[in-house]
Parts: C-alpha cells; structure tokens; sequence
C-alpha cells in the first residue's frame, strides 16, 4: 500500500509524466502491450504545488486538456524525459513500452490551477497541511505515519543513544506537533545526548519540558546537576538540588544515584562540610547508602584530612552489610595510620588478607609505621614477616620503620644491630633517615665512638649532614661526658658551614661546664646571638658548679643587651647574693 503524504499518493506510476514528443505520422498512444490506442488524452508533466513558498511534493492528477492543444503543444516540444531519472529517447515511447503508460487527458493551464491537487482515490487535502517537512523553530518537522507513542519512543531513545541529536530533535519535535509524547526514556535518552555532546542549553529545555509534563525521573535529575555542576559550578548544582528537595512531586524521584551524583561534584571541590550534609540528608529520607556512596564519602574525607568521618563511613557501611573494595580499605588504613588509630587500621589490614586481597608495600608500610609510633614493635615485626612471605621486597620506608620501632620502645641496642645487618646485607637502601635513627639511639645509649663512626661513614658516602645528625654526637658526648670530643664536633661542625642551631649551643655549652671548660664557654657566649635561654642554661651550670662569680657576670651581662632572666635564674641570684 503506498503512503500517503500531505494528500499525495507515494505509489509508483501515480507521479505524472512528462509527455513524449509524437512523431509525426503517429496518431494514437501505445498500449500496455505496445499497440496503439486512438485514445484522446495524453499524460504531461506533473505541476508543483506550492504553500507560503515551500515546496510540497508533485501532484498526482495532472489537469486535461483538449487533444487538439496537446497536439500543437507536443509538435514544438523536443524529445523528453519519461520521469525525472528517465534518460530522453527518440519520440518518447521506449520509457512507455516497458512500463506500460498510457498517456492522459490535459486540462488547459488555467483549468489546473482553479481546480485542487488530488491523487487517485484519495480525498482532497488543504495545501497547507501537503507538506511532508518543513523548517519550525529551527527544527524540521515531519509528518507521522506511525501513530503509536511506544514505537516512536523507542527510535527517539535508539537515536539519542547512537548521539544522533538532530534526528533525535526532529523526531521529537514531530512528536509534539502531533500531539504525541514521548516516553521518560526517551527524554533521558534525549537528555543524555545532549550532555554528551555538550549542549547545556538544550539540555536545560529539555529537563524543564520533563518538568512540565511530570516525566523527570532520578536519571533526569542526576543528568541535568551533573551538568550544571560541570558548567556552572557545583554551587549552583547544590542550590538546584535545594530546589528538588523542596519539591513535593520531585522529592519523590530522588534515589541515592542523585546524591552520589552531588556528593561527587562536591568532593572534587574538597568541600568536606556540605559532603557530610548530603550523607546526613541521605540518611533522613531513608535512603541507603551504596558502595558507590560510601567509596566518594570515605575518599572525599580522607583526602580533606578529616580521618573520623572516613572511619565513621566506612564502619556504617560495615553496618549495612556492604563489602568495602581494596580502594576503600587502602584509604582507611592510610588515614587510621596518620592519625595514629593503629587499632583500626590493623583490623581493616586483617580484613583485607581474609578477603584474599594483596596489600601493596605502601600498605606495609603505613601498618608498620603506626605500630613503630605506638611501641608495638612485636606486631610491627610480624607485620615485616608477613610482607616478606607475599613476596614482596622491603625497601627504605620499611626499614626505616622498623629501626623507629625499636628505637621508640627503648631497644636501642637491637636498633644498631638491625642498621649494622641493613648496612651489610642492603647498602643500597641506606639513607640520611637511617642513619639519623641510629645517631638518636647512639644518643640515648651515650655510644659516641659509635655516633663519630656514623657521621664519618656519612662524610664518606656523600649523603649530606644537617644540623640535626651534628647535634645527636654532641649530645652523645654529652651524655659520656666527653667535652672535649664535643667541642671538636662542634669547630668540624662551623668549619663545614653548618649552621648550629639553638639546641647545639645548648648542648656544648652544658658538655663545656661540666668539663670545666670555663673559657671555652665565654668564647661560645661571645659568638651566639643573644639568647635568653643559652644564658639562664650558663648562669644554671655555673651556680651548680659553684662559679657564683663567673655567674654574676653571666647574669648583669645579660640585664645589659636586654635580655629577660627566668625565675630559676632569679632564684640561683638572690639565693647566691644572701
């Protein structure tokens, strides 16, 4: 059956014509069979119909006219085409001979254009409504012979996921035009071309016609914040959201993908606060919470530092009885760990080899760390055996580590031992933190043979020796009462331009007393800058030791640059004074 648009039958031969040129001895027409007919009508060109300048289709009926006109009209006209894509043949009735035309009566020009347009056996149909498309706001419009909403829903949703927008819109808009809507899919369809494609503006008529029509769904809501919040900031998509919430009809269409779509836009700005607002609303309108929900929440609060409500979302999705992923745990361990919550960040470890996941060597690492900080140096070794037997390979953290370990509990001794077995069995791993691990347990341990051997080998291999590593030998010496092997640190230590620090002056000046070096300690006095503690830390010493007369002169000298005395220096005076 052919179709029919705007009053015009599509079927082929209904088109008229153009008329073949007669020869001259010819006085009949062909018959479907090749014959001749005396018949007195013959077929012409099909006019153009036209409304407000648009063109519609080509008529079906052409007018009649008297065979005498057609005669005289056809003798001046060359040989013609049979239809548009017919090549011209000698007198025109090769075309006629295969398809079996017969040629009709022709109307006088005048007669076509009074009377309408009509096609065979169908009824007249106004020109206005005989075109097919035409141009309406910018978008071509299409007469509709499928009448079903369903199957036309399902091209317009085809068409909007293959990003064919300007079908898509066309179809649509057809859709309307005829009284036709669409279906919620097919506008998310629609509506999520339009964000692909980077069309906000279109995107937001779109989603206001859903609106209207009470066909926005929660993927229409998550399509339209996620692009306010990509082109207008996430500030305006929580203001939007505001406005949902408040809604009676729209509340009801949130779900939890919506507020992850919000809790995603404002974690990418670290906004933390209203992050945590969302989770609270999230749970007042008894929505539960996904995986997809918890991995923003847990991520988004460990990256803004805040470790107690990483952990207070990752035990309410425990709660829930949702299984974290390797991602999630990975970022709690490393925020239980800064913090020093070493309970926690061991359970979740443990939960993670139980759910067969390998742990990284940064995951060790962070484990052994806090364990080290918090002088549980057993767990922190066993940990370090069972990095060893997943086959991984410790490197300078690890070791670091552990050395911290040991040296936090007090195991000084086993703390060398372990750096010595480092030294000898991975050299390439060592580094200035190792080293300054095993200077501060020389420190404790008063070994400053040890610590001077420890800041040769430094000197020798090149790593460079801060203030810091200068200042555990002197207070090594210190400690050993050895002040003359602390002074000589101290010269090496100015003549290599390391700039002493206030803890290093302290810490000679104390070794210097009490080794009776009294001149030693005005030539260091001379050199620092005024200092209030350097000189309460000489008035103390030299009143212990007796030197109340040195200490006198310690103490106006420092009355004269300013400087204000302690209590404890004040006492020593007038105790010493009586």
């Amino acid at each position: 059956m052919a179709a029919v648009w705007g009053g015009c039958s599509t079927s082929r031969g209904s088109f008229s014509l153009e008329l073949p040129r007669r020869s001259d001895k010819a006085t009949g027409i062909l018959t479907r069979n090749g014959g001749r007919s005396g018949g007195d009508a013959h077929r012409v060109s099909g006019a153009m119909v036209t409304a407000r300048g648009v063109c519609v289709c080509r008529a079906a009926a052409p007018p009649c006219v008297p065979e005498s006109d057609v005669s005289r009209k056809e003798e001046a006209l060359p040989g013609t085409r049979g239809t548009d894509d017919e090549r011209p043949v000698a007198g025109g009735f090769v075309y006629h001979k295969s398809h079996g035309l017969r040629r009709r009566p022709v109307k006088p020009a005048a007669a076509m254009e009074k009377e309408p347009v009509r096609a065979r056996s169908v009824r007249p149909v106004p020109v206005s409504e005989s075109a097919d498309k035409f141009e309406r706001e910018g978008s071509r419009l299409h007469f509709l012979e499928e009448r079903d909403e369903e199957m036309l829903s399902t091209r317009l949703m085809r068409l909007g996921q293959s990003n064919k927008v300007r079908s898509a819109m066309e179809l649509f808009d057809s859709m309307r035009a005829s009284g036709l809507q669409p279906t919620a899919h097919a506008c998310n369809s629609l509506l999520a071309s339009f964000v692909r494609r980077g069309y906000p503006a279109d995107a937001m008529k779109m989603f206001e016609f859903m609106k209207q029509k009470r066909l926005a769904t929660g993927h229409t809501y998550t399509l339209i914040l996620k692009t306010v919040a990509r082109t207008e900031g996430y500030i305006s998509a929580l203001q939007m959201f505001s406005e949902i919430e408040e809604g009676k009809e729209s509340r009801k269409a949130l779900d939890v993908i919506v507020y992850n779509t919000m809790i995603s836009a404002c974690g990418r700005a670290k906004d933390w606060r209203q992050v945590e607002k969302l989770w609270r609303r999230l749970t007042e309108n008894s929505l539960t919470g996904t995986l997809m929900t918890y991995d923003l929440l847990v991520s988004t609060f460990v990256q803004c530092g805040q470790s107690e409500l990483a952990v207070a979302a990752y035990e309410e999705m425990l709660r829930n009885g949702l299984d974290p992923s390797e991602d999630i745990m990975k970022a709690v361990v490393a925020s239980c760990t800064r913090e020093g919550r070493w309970e926690i960040a061991l359970a979740t470890f443990r939960r993670m080899l139980s759910a067969g996941m390998k742990p990284n060597i940064i995951a060790f690492n962070s484990i052994i760390n806090s364990l080290g900080k918090a002088g549980e140096d057993e767990l922190a070794f066993r940990m370090y055996h069972l990095l060893t037997s997943s086959g991984l390979e410790p490197d300078q953290y690890t070791w670091c580590a552990l050395l911290s370990a040991l040296h936090r509990s007090g195991r000084c001794w086993d703390a060398l031992d372990l750096f010595h077995g480092i030294k000898s069995k991975h050299p390439s791993v060592l580094n200035s933190h190792l080293y300054h691990i095993a200077l501060m347990s020389c420190e404790r341990l008063g070994q400053w043979e040890h610590a001077l051997q420890l800041l040769w080998m430094m000197e020798k291999h090149g790593l460079q020796i801060s203030a810091v590593s200068y200042n555990h030998v002197i207070r090594a010496c210190e400690v050993a009462c050895e002040p003359n092997v602390a002074l000589k640190v101290y010269q090496r230590m100015t003549r290599e331009r390391c700039s002493p620090d206030t803890f290093t002056h302290l810490s000679v000046i104390r070794a210097c007393i009490w080794g009776s070096l009294w001149d030693e300690v005005e030539d260091i006095l001379e050199e620092v800058e005024p200092d209030s503690s350097i000189y309460n830390t000489v008035i103390h010493g030299l009143c212990l030791r007796g030197k109340t007369i040195l200490a006198r002169k310690v103490y106006k000298k420092m009355q004269s640059i300013g400087l204000t005395p302690d209590g404890k220096t004040r006492s020593f005076m007038l105790q010493h004074i009586s």
